[in-house]
């Protein structure tokens, strides 16, 4: 009889682990340094199957990292407004699991990758309408439903409120932004029906559609990203406002679910290559969370075929390996002593 692993996992209280950054010097240093050097690439695309963010400047690209000491380093255009569009995916879901539970939630939308693209419907009847993960389209419409709330304003409210927690500061609609992604966001209104049918949705398909095509629409900067991912690696604490936003545990189910589904289908390789939990955007936004560090926060709305920026990926990269970010990283014990186990005396053992 094989082992109840999670009976055994209930029995101990968990521990963490935590770390710690390089000096405040060369974290500013390095942040500039990989400014410098990424700035200048031209690779990718800017999104256009939502007209309005073909508008983007593809020249932007701002880089920041906040430290769950609340420490702030940031370079290039770190103040600009953008719509966090999927990014949002990772931090309703972290609401809702503090609202609901890791069982409830993990129960209606899972938490495996589908190596399939973020707006497939192929994934979801493949798997008998039973959304995969939280950070795919169909997940995420799953997600939103179960947000609390007596009515959609009310939920809407709910995640407006919550999302302006984790960046510590109220975040707003881009109004464009929400009418032009309602303006064609069909296939997403079709999945949530999809989700309907199978009973992986209460609610009215379109109404949740509507709160999700909302959510996306918060406008923030790389530097509310940051904040937001620090607030991830502090077990959920702000680090600039010291408010409690969600729990430790919930930090942690959060940042599993995005180090195995974050990347969409280049999840696998983010993870072997980088080595830290993370969460793009079609507008250009990648956050990226070093538990118990920090987190980076980059825009850059020059795209690769994933969706994931590229210049984002080349920064976030660099930074994971100069700042010694990588959560699978780590190096050969150095004795104390160079002393033979044979000769330490009884004391020493």
């Amino acid at each position: 009889m094989g082992v109840d692993v999670k009976t055994v996992i209930g029995e101990v209280e968990q521990a963490v682990s935590t770390g710690s950054l390089p000096g405040w010097g060369l974290v500013d240093e390095l942040v500039h340094v990989v400014h410098d050097r990424y700035r200048s690439h031209d690779e990718g695309v800017v999104a256009t199957y939502i007209p309005v963010l073909a508008d983007a400047d593809p020249g932007a690209f701002g880089v920041c990292v906040a430290e769950t000491s609340g420490g702030i380093h940031e370079a290039g255009d770190t103040g600009v407004d953008f719509s966090v569009q999927s990014i949002s995916k990772a931090f309703v879901y972290a609401l809702v699991c503090e609202a609901l539970g890791h069982e409830a939630v993990r129960e209606r939308v899972g938490v495996n990758n589908t190596g399939l693209g973020f707006s497939s419907v192929m994934a979801l009847e493949l798997n008998e309408g039973h959304p995969m993960n939280p950070m795919v389209n169909a997940g995420a419409l799953a997600t939103t439903a179960m947000m609390p709330g007596s009515s959609f304003a009310e939920q809407w409210e709910n995640v407006r409120t919550g999302l302006s927690r984790f960046a510590g500061r109220q975040l707003a609609l881009d109004g464009e932004v929400y009418r032009s992604e309602s303006a064609t966001n069909m296939r997403n209104k079709a999945i949530a029906r999809l989700l309907q049918s199978y009973g992986r949705i209460d609610l009215d398909p379109l109404g949740v559609v509507d709160v999700y095509t909302r959510q996306c629409s918060l406008l923030v900067t790389a530097r509310d990203l940051a904040v937001m991912g620090a607030t991830l690696a502090d077990g959920g604490v702000n680090p600039l406002t010291g408010d409690r936003v969600v729990s430790g545990q919930v930090c942690r189910d959060t940042l599993a679910v995005l180090a195995s589904t974050g990347m969409y289908e280049r999840s696998g390789e983010w993870l072997f290559e980088i080595g830290l939990p993370a969460k793009s955007g079609v507008s250009g936004g990648i956050v990226a969370v070093a538990p118990g560090k920090g987190a980076i926060g980059t825009f850059s709305p020059r795209l690769d075929p994933a969706g994931n920026s590229v210049r984002g990926q080349r920064a976030t990269g660099y930074l994971s390996r100069a700042l010694g970010l990588n959560v699978f990283a780590s190096a050969a014990r150095v004795p104390e002593r160079d002393v033979p186990p044979a000769e330490l005396t009884k004391d020493d053992r």
